[in-house]
């Protein structure tokens, strides 16, 4: 989760986090090289004092600043598309996660276990404990096995949900009579923490998203009790 001051981008926690952290420092590195060009480039017509009283054209330099910027885009846009792609592949999924989003809470559904199903709602300020973490803490936490791949399929019960997580790179939004899916795979044990991210009304911030992720036989015996209670 971010924490205060933090600047930058949270440490990752799956393989696709870590290309877009990758693609944020490339696309970073450009953008510093051509801030420094040009403010060195307008410095400098400041403070000179070259006059060409007959000069009409310059094809050679227009050239130059046409196909370069190309050049430089097609630098951003490749390992974009590629990104992109990544992002959208669904491989075969170990787990699939339902997330129905709905005013002002989340609905999951563990599709492959019968009668597995919860809401998950934000504990309020009042009521949480000491180690608890104000406005992204709730009472019922969705848990994953790490080292596998999770299929999410993402949709809304009145109005434009997103569910995010930033940790895992992770954001879809939930449209009411759609049904979105993205995947993700979760490399190390934790808590990651998320929030809707689309302004879906007065209290969208009020809908935090808690995973944690443990150990595959962790999680089967997690499945297993909540079978179990279901069915008594």
């Amino acid at each position: 989760m971010s924490t205060w001051a933090n600047l930058g981008l949270q440490d990752s926690a799956s393989p696709l986090m870590e290309q877009l952290i990758f693609f944020h420092d490339h696309a970073l590195l450009i953008l510093v090289m051509i801030t420094v060009l040009v403010g060195y480039l307008m410095f400098m017509l400041f403070f000179n004092s070259y006059i060409n009283r007959f000069l009409l054209h310059g094809q050679l330099i227009e050239m130059i600043w046409t196909i370069l910027p190309a050049i430089i885009l097609l630098f951003i846009a490749l390992p974009s598309l590629r990104l992109l792609y990544l992002l959208d592949e669904i491989n075969e999924p170990s787990v699939t996660l339902k997330s129905i989003g709905h005013q002002w809470y989340w609905s999951y559904e563990y599709s492959d276990f019968n009668n597995v199903e919860f809401d998950s709602y934000m504990i309020p300020t009042n009521e949480l404990a000491n180690d608890g973490f104000r406005l992204l803490d709730v009472d019922n936490r969705i848990v994953l096995p790490m080292n596998s791949q999770i299929r999410i399929l993402v949709t809304a019960a009145d109005v434009i949900h997103s569910w995010t997580v930033p940790a895992l790179g992770v954001k879809v939004d939930g449209t009411p009579g759609r049904l979105n899916q993205t995947n993700f795979f979760i490399n190390r044990p934790g808590l990651f923490y998320g929030q809707c991210s689309e302004i879906c009304g007065a209290n969208h911030s009020f809908m935090p998203i808690v995973i944690e992720s443990v150990p595959v036989n962790y999680f089967i015996k997690w499945i297993s009790n909540n079978v179990n209670s279901s069915l008594d």
